[in-house]
């Protein structure tokens, strides 16, 4: 997923279906320079991730 992509699904109020390693998750927060996404997965709030922007995809 590119940067702006990922950018504007975090900021939105409507769910966007994305999908990390086949699990649909919830994107918290981007890190431009790094170019990383902190995630979790919908059914493990507690379960925070930091992951490269590229491994995730909006279905």
């Amino acid at each position: 997923m590119n940067k702006q992509r990922a950018k504007e699904i975090a900021a939105s109020p409507i769910m966007v279906n994305v999908t990390y390693g086949g699990t649909p998750i919830y994107i918290q927060h981007v890190d431009e320079e790094n170019e990383t996404a902190r995630i979790y997965p919908l059914n493990q709030p507690e379960n925070e991730q930091e992951v490269p922007l590229y491994s995730l995809k909006e279905e």
